[in-house]
């Protein structure tokens, strides 16, 4: 695989970028690299109880490593994604995937809980390659199969996410939880060798030369001018609010007697949300064809309906495995089909308009996961299903009530029903 895989030739009327179609390969290729970035944030969810044994930290407050890294997460997609509208974005990815091994590094070896909290931001700081990854990808892929495209490269994320889960655990029960981050050390550094190799060299950015502070300005602007932007943003706060309240806290209970399951049969229940990887890609298609809209109310309702057998926790774990899938399914079907309504209002300004967006969507897993963990150690499980129902139901209601009766902003009639 090499730079001829695909090629730039400066950006046409529509944001695409002119010459041949973006190759399967580095499509894989973006897929590949966005999954091991995302796994980076969450494969500590499975080992947060051996991590806080291990540096001394209380239970109640170990839930601070998962919200410190979506902090972290939240400064990069404001500070360092817009710049993928600015710099070669080619050079921009390999950069944030080889200062990511450190990071990790940092994360693998820290003596106290001081430096594993700095460790763990900095790894959600870096993680944001996956949004400068999804603007190269939409940029370069022609505008009928921009959804897609990004359906594809969400795939990844989703299967970073879910294996993440189960590979952490496989690895902390072999080796302990340090091993996991080394061993993600190692592949962030092979991976960063091939995109350097493989990415094609990028055409000038329509804003080539202007300031820093003009980018973030314009940023800022991007958001109040777009309503598509907006209403998305509140669409994935929610529905990640939701993701993260249950993945957060669900190692809690069944780590706990009587159920004291290992790491690698909690990791496994990732395994079940796979069904998730395979909705980002079909709503990405939906999206292509006009049904955005009626894609994200249906989601909605089934991510709604997802909390009804994760609450059987206590009865049966099969009926948590249906209800894992559900939410999985939705949630990631809502984030693709935001992603492609969203670049289609300015192909030309993705990386900014995708760092707006999924500042939400940090804020939203944020507050789910030290939401989640106040919740389960005030009412249990059940007060954490109540919790993430909740959400869910005021998401549904949103889109209800606001969303579908809104007329369909000029500009994304091709995109959205």
């Amino acid at each position: 695989m090499t730079t001829q895989d695909a090629t730039t030739a400066g950006p046409d009327k529509s944001g695409a970028t002119a010459g041949p179609r973006l190759s399967p390969a580095i499509v894989l290729l973006f897929a590949i690299a966005s999954g091991l970035s995302v796994a980076n944030v969450y494969s500590a969810q499975p080992l947060l109880d051996t991590m806080a044994s291990d540096l001394g930290i209380t239970p109640a407050a170990i839930g601070i490593v998962v919200t410190l890294t979506q902090i972290g997460l939240a400064f990069g997609l404001m500070l360092i994604v817009p710049l993928g509208d600015l710099w070669d974005r080619r050079k921009l990815i390999v950069g944030q995937i080889a200062l990511s091994a450190i990071a990790l590094v940092v994360v693998g070896t820290a003596p106290n809980a001081v430096v594993l909290f700095g460790g763990m931001a900095l790894v959600g700081l870096l993680a944001v390659v996956i949004q400068v990854i999804v603007a190269f990808a939409a940029t370069l892929a022609a505008p009928a199969e921009r959804g897609q495209t990004i359906g594809t490269i969400q795939s990844g994320v989703v299967s970073g996410i879910l294996l993440a889960r189960f590979a952490s655990g496989a690895l902390a029960d072999i080796g302990g939880w340090r091993v996991v981050y080394l061993t993600s050390a190692a592949l962030m550094l092979v991976m960063a060798a091939l995109l350097a190799r493989a990415l094609p060299r990028q055409a000038p950015q329509p804003l080539a030369g202007a300031s820093y502070a003009k980018l973030l300005r314009s940023t800022a602007t991007l958001f109040t001018e777009e309503p598509v932007l907006r209403e998305r943003a509140v669409f994935a706060l929610l529905a990640f609010a939701s993701f993260s309240a249950f993945w957060s806290s669900i190692v809690l209970p069944l780590a706990a007697p009587p159920l004291s399951l290992s790491h690698t049969t909690i990791g496994m229940l990732g395994i079940a949300g796979l069904a998730g990887a395979l909705a980002a890609r079909n709503s990405g298609r939906l999206a292509d064809r006009g049904w955005g809209q009626r894609t994200t109310g249906l989601s909605l309702l089934l991510m709604l309906a997802g909390w009804a057998p994760i609450a059987c926790l206590n009865t049966s774990l099969w009926l948590v495995l249906v209800g894992v899938v559900m939410i999985d399914f939705a949630v990631q079907a809502i984030h693709v089909t935001n992603q492609s309504l969203i670049i289609a209002t300015r192909p030309e300004a993705s990386s900014r308009l995708i760092g707006v967006y999924m500042v939400f969507y940090s804020i939203g897993s944020g507050l789910g996961a030290i939401a989640s963990t106040i919740v389960y150690a005030a009412a249990g499980w059940l007060g954490v299903c109540a919790l993430g129902g909740s959400i869910s139901a005021v998401a549904l209601l949103y889109w209800v009530i606001v969303v579908s009766r809104t007329p369909t902003p000029v500009g994304v009639c091709s995109v959205s029903s």
